[in-house]
């Protein structure tokens, strides 16, 4: 049995709220390509992030990485700030 953990998912978005205590609301959008009509949409999810330093300003990019329950719906922690 091995006792290393596997790689976790992370991802990059800019902060959209943050009016909760050491929590922020993280907007990550993603583009597909429609199956039938070929037109790139724009997609986006918010995610639940924990932030100790409890600094972030709305319009912050970040990058979040998934861990642990934190709370009912806080499963993302910021993990840095991303430039681009």
């Amino acid at each position: 049995m091995s006792t290393e953990r596997p790689e976790r998912r992370t991802r990059k978005g800019v902060v959209v709220g943050n009016k909760m205590a050491k929590t922020v609301v993280v907007r990550v959008d993603s583009t597909i390509r429609h199956p039938k009509y070929e037109k790139v949409v724009t997609k986006f999810s918010k995610y639940y992030a924990h932030d100790d330093t409890d600094r972030l300003a709305v319009g912050d990019k970040v990058i979040i990485m998934e861990t642990r329950p934190l709370s009912k719906i806080k499963r993302w922690r910021v993990v840095g700030a991303w430039e681009g």
